[in-house]
């Protein structure tokens, strides 16, 4: 594998394969790229040479990385959260590192080696915390907000440090002139890049985005990154700090979105490299030999850094079980973590063989972090008792505000979308509960009087003392899938009459949702798609009974509970709405055995709008459908007539 073009084929390949795999098993791409590396570096198989120009397209990778996080640094974000950003977060890091440092001093290692190794170990992943407390809805609880409050610190962090790492490599009786000179360096940097940049960046941008050119606008952003990376290299500082600066400048502008997304494939196509080459940088043989120690600096790395965050968590007020949350959550190695043990060897600061043990470990308890996260719950439960109490007393008040309450809807998610759910069945006096996790949202809805508790509704015993046996309906409003399979699961287990209602973001996952029992999906592009379609029509002069007989034929086709809906008689005030009632045929039902035909529903003046079986749903029965036993008709009618039709289901 001489050639450039060879070299960059064999790393397309293995990454794609080994991409797959992981996503497949539900791990970070990220664990993937490393262990590509790993695999096809000089230390294992050998396909991988260590090419210098691999290595500086690699460089390219942590360039757009910083770029990104100046992208996201926002001065008044990290001012309403200043106390977990600055206070925790510092806390942490400072904690961390001064333990490595303690721990290298007394080891024989100069101080030079303990930060740079303490500044690689304080890190944690936020593209794996991230992922995981926003798919566990977590990310606006107390653990959630102090968890991403530690990562923006660690980001922010990372900026220093990999200014301070070239310093160290300078011969000991110049180290702290050159500390001196790059303080100096920094500061007339950053006072000439901010103060000039702002004047110039948002009248530039305004010029290139004024001549309409996708093309031109990513050219431009592509420049000024690396025109800034260039000049703070230039200077003897790292190229991350330009391009963290660029990010800066640009997050200030309304074009920071933009830039964003066509940032994300360069970024993310180079970061994957730069971890191919840390990957590369791992002697597996280094590592068998040294295995025990391996093992043993995990063991280190993950209880001090759990610990360390735990106790920081309770100084900041935390509870018990949110604080072990917490630690257990940032005790794993995260990204920049790599970035700064790739460049501390590139520099020659910490001994080889030491920084393949500290690579080794590091590794290892990144592949072990999202299993910890995931069985954090199990372990706060087993470790702290007043956990369970926690929880009681939380059931105990959903209990206690759903007491009494009697066909009423759940709903699953109080964001803009469930509070105007919330608002049309207020309009139409139906009682109603909402779950939703976030704290502040909970607190602003409770004091305007609205009936919502904080709770997880994925977990059957919210559900349960949210009246899941007594509700007419549940509506889930958030677009997560595995959380509303979760919940379809416990209300098929419980009630598997109950109607459930989901939104979705698109079509993608509408048969996984009806085959767990959704009793329909309502995806917001169907919808958008349907109001873009009317203005449309309206605006081009088609008569305004055409634009709703069009918009009524399109949802009668994807939605069945619609069909009749617009015909006329069901439409008006009457005093006997019609409604939608589920009917399961139990054990000795009369219509087992018989088909809808033979039932003769249609004398009770009702419509079969559907029917569930074995969690598979079906549109449009037939006459001839014969019914089973478990099976839930759902019928469409006014209230006596429903009364009639389930007697004839289920008594004959």
């Amino acid at each position: 594998m001489d050639t450039a073009l060879s070299t960059a084929v064999l790393l397309l390949a293995t990454a794609v394969v080994v991409v797959v795999i992981c996503r497949r098993l539900n791990l970070p791409a990220l664990v993937g790229y490393l262990i590509v590396g790993i695999s096809i570096g000089p230390n294992a198989l050998g396909w991988l040479s260590d090419q210098e120009s691999t290595r500086h397209l690699a460089e390219f990778g942590v360039v757009f990385l910083m770029f990104s996080i100046g992208l996201e640094f926002s001065l008044p974000k990290f001012m309403t959260m200043r106390a977990l950003v600055f206070g925790l977060g510092g806390a942490q890091v400072l904690l961390t590192l001064g333990l490595v440092l303690a721990v290298a001093m007394m080891s024989g290692f100069g101080w030079q080696v303990g930060v740079a190794l303490g500044g690689a170990i304080a890190m944690s992943s936020t593209a794996i915390l991230g992922k995981m407390l926003a798919e566990r809805l977590e990310l606006g609880s107390v653990h959630g907000r102090q968890i991403m409050g530690v990562l923006l610190f660690q980001d922010l962090a990372v900026v220093p440090l990999l200014i301070l790492l070239p310093t160290f490599a300078a011969p000991s009786s110049n180290l702290w002139g050159e500390l001196g000179l790059a303080a100096v360096k920094v500061t007339v940097a950053l006072t000439l890049l901010l103060g000039l940049g702002q004047r110039i960046v948002r009248p530039w941008f305004h010029l290139v985005a004024a001549r309409k050119s996708s093309e031109l606008f990513v050219l431009n952003v592509l420049l000024f990154t690396l025109l800034l990376s260039w000049l703070t290299d230039l200077a003897g500082l790292s190229l991350a700090l330009g391009a963290f600066v660029a990010g800066m400048l640009i997050s200030e502008t309304e074009y920071r979105i933009q830039v964003e997304e066509d940032i994300k494939p360069f970024r993310d196509i180079l970061l994957g490299l730069f971890f191919v080459t840390v990957g590369a940088l791992l002697d597996l043989r280094v590592v068998w030999e040294h295995l025990l120690v391996v093992m043993a600096l995990v063991v280190a790395f993950l209880v001090a850094k759990a610990v360390i965050a735990t106790l920081l968590s309770r100084a900041f007020g935390a509870d018990t079980g949110t604080a072990i949350r917490v630690g257990l959550a940032l005790a794993g190695a995260g990204e920049f973590g790599f970035v700064l043990v790739s460049r501390t060897g590139e520099l020659g600061v910490v001994p080889d063989a030491t920084l393949q043990l500290v690579l080794a470990a590091l590794l290892v308890s990144m592949l072990l972090s999202p299993f910890i996260v995931q069985h954090s719950d199990r372990l706060v439960h087993r470790w702290v008792r007043s956990e369970w109490m926690q929880r009681a007393i939380a059931l105990h008040e959903i209990a206690v505000r759903s007491m009494g309450v009697q066909g009423h809807v759940i709903i699953c998610g109080y964001g803009r979308t469930g509070q105007n759910l919330a608002r049309v069945l207020e309009q139409e006096t139906q009682q109603f509960i909402a779950l939703d996790l976030d704290p502040q949202r909970i607190r602003e809805a409770a004091i305007a009087g609205e009936s919502v508790v904080f709770g997880d509704a994925a977990r059957k015993e919210v559900l349960m003392a949210a009246g899941l046996m007594r509700a007419a309906a549940l509506v889930i409003t958030y677009t997560d899938t595995p959380s509303a399979l979760r919940i379809l699961t416990h209300a098929r287990e419980v009630r598997p009459e109950l109607p459930v209602i989901v939104r979705t973001v698109d079509d993608s996952d509408i048969e996984t949702l009806q085959a767990a029992g959704a009793a329909e999906v309502v995806a917001e592009v169907m919808e958008g798609s349907l109001m873009l379609a009317s203005h449309a029509l309206m605006l081009l002069g088609t008569p305004l009974h055409r634009v709703l007989k069009r918009i009524r034929l399109t949802r009668e086709q994807r939605y069945s509970l619609f069909r009749g809906f617009f015909r006329g008689a069901s439409d008006g005030d009457d005093a006997e709405p019609v409604r939608l009632h589920s009917v399961m045929l139990p054990p000795g039902a009369a219509a087992i055995g018989r088909t809808l035909d033979q039932v003769k529903l249609e004398s009770a003046h009702v419509e079969v709008t559907a029917i569930r079986r074995r969690n598979i749903r079906s549109l449009d029965p037939t006459p001839e459908t014969l019914l089973s036993e478990g099976d839930v008709v759902v019928l469409r009618g006014r209230e006596s007539d429903l009364a009639v039709a389930e007697m004839l289901l289920l008594q004959g």
